[in-house]
């Protein structure tokens, strides 16, 4: 069974953090790249973090030094530990694999105020 379940997200001020859990079924996760993606209102869909199986991370440029991703591969398990969060953060933020498949969870929506 396919499943991608996002969870941690809410409202912050800037400069605050938010913690992000991607619970992955066995299918998606094994052995793939994980990677957390986010969309904001009107714009398309963009890569944020990757993370191998073996634990090795990239980040997108506006992120690196920010956020952190790492990965659980006994629970199946992907996180997104964001610090120093900026309005421009703001978005519904999603995981799947790298490249990503055509099934995508439900997201987790992360808002930050000035």
């Amino acid at each position: 069974q396919v499943r991608l379940v996002e969870s941690g997200g809410g409202l912050v001020q800037a400069g605050g953090s938010l913690s992000l859990s991607c619970a992955a079924s066995r299918t998606i996760f094994s052995r793939n790249v994980m990677a957390w993606y986010r969309q904001a209102p009107g714009k398309q869909r963009e890569l944020v973090a990757a993370i191998t199986s073996g634990g090795n991370a990239n980040y997108a440029d506006s992120v690196k030094g920010r956020f952190t991703i790492s990965r659980d591969n006994v629970k199946t398990t992907v996180y997104l530990q964001m610090n120093s969060l900026k309005p421009e953060d703001t978005a519904v933020y999603y995981c799947n694999r790298l490249p990503y498949g055509e099934y995508w969870g439900q997201g987790t929506q992360v808002t930050v105020s000035s």
